[in-house]
């Protein structure tokens, strides 16, 4: 089992700020499954426009932070993925459903268990939760392709 911090993080997935939407790891079985978080702060990109007088996360940044968190354990599982000579790229996502808001002064745990994969393609339960509440759930796709001209 892996935690990895932020330089870890970084060196790890091809997103940066604002973009970068994992701040640590908490629990890491590569190509299995992975617990980490997200701290929500006020200072998130999108609160301003967000509903500026009550700023609350939009449900696509949710579905994000956890297909990153899926990016890593897909990049952590394939060593010939690390160095950004992949890309983790979503195909689907099915069954998401948004139980509870979002807001800044959260912390955001993000689980995702790999549930199936044929060849370059994979299946994720994920699940995100604040204080023990279910704030999402979904089942993502994703694929993991070779960037072209990438070493």
């Amino acid at each position: 089992m892996e935690a990895l911090d932020i330089q870890a993080i970084r060196a790890t997935l091809p997103h940066r700020y604002p973009m970068l939407l994992v701040d640590r790891v908490l629990e890491l079985e590569p190509g299995t499954r992975i617990k980490a978080i997200k701290n929500v702060t006020i200072n998130e990109p999108y609160f301003p426009g967000h509903f500026p007088h009550y700023p609350v996360m939009p449900g696509v940044m949710i579905v994000e932070a956890l297909a990153q968190a899926c990016a890593i354990l897909a990049y952590r599982g394939d060593p010939d993925a690390m160095g950004g000579r992949k890309l983790f790229l979503f195909a689907g996502i099915d069954e998401a459903r948004f139980k509870r808001q979002v807001v800044p002064g959260d912390v955001l745990l993000l689980e995702a268990t790999f549930t199936k994969g044929l060849r370059d393609v994979s299946k994720y339960a994920v699940r995100a939760s604040v204080d023990g509440q279910l704030a999402c759930d979904a089942q993502l796709t994703a694929v993991l392709r070779p960037i072209p001209g990438a070493v």
